[in-house]
């Protein structure tokens, strides 16, 4: 059994953001001015079908075989932003790529040891 985590994008038209108003959907950069979702894949604002693409990816790359644990968008594995970039990184909301220290050795351990201590 493998497990992958999958960023599918900003999907504005799901449903998912029922709870949200319009307004806050335009500050957020996912509505445009005249309340339409914004479609920028390289900014992570994508169709519902765009989407789901990576986890459809996921499922059946052979690009994945024998791994597990990783991150994945845009229909493969996230690069991982360099320390010196990460402030850009954050600067710019969408841009592909994740930070390394969630994907340490010793974040990766510790789910699997509090699992183990939880379940006995």
């Amino acid at each position: 059994m493998r497990a992958f985590s999958v960023h599918p994008g900003q999907i504005a038209d799901t449903g998912l953001a029922k709870p949200l108003t319009r307004e806050a959907l335009r500050a957020a950069g996912a509505l445009d001015a005249q309340g339409r979702p914004v479609r920028a894949p390289a900014r992570q604002q994508k169709t519902v079908a765009q989407g789901a693409a990576t986890s459809v990816w996921c499922a059946t790359s052979r690009q994945l075989a024998g791994l597990g644990g990783v991150c994945c968008e845009n229909c493969g594995i996230s690069p991982l932003v360099a320390p010196e970039d990460e402030a850009g990184w954050r600067a710019e909301p969408g841009l592909p790529g994740m930070l390394p220290y969630p994907a340490g050795p010793e974040a990766v351990a510790r789910p699997w040891e509090v699992s183990e201590r939880l379940t006995g």
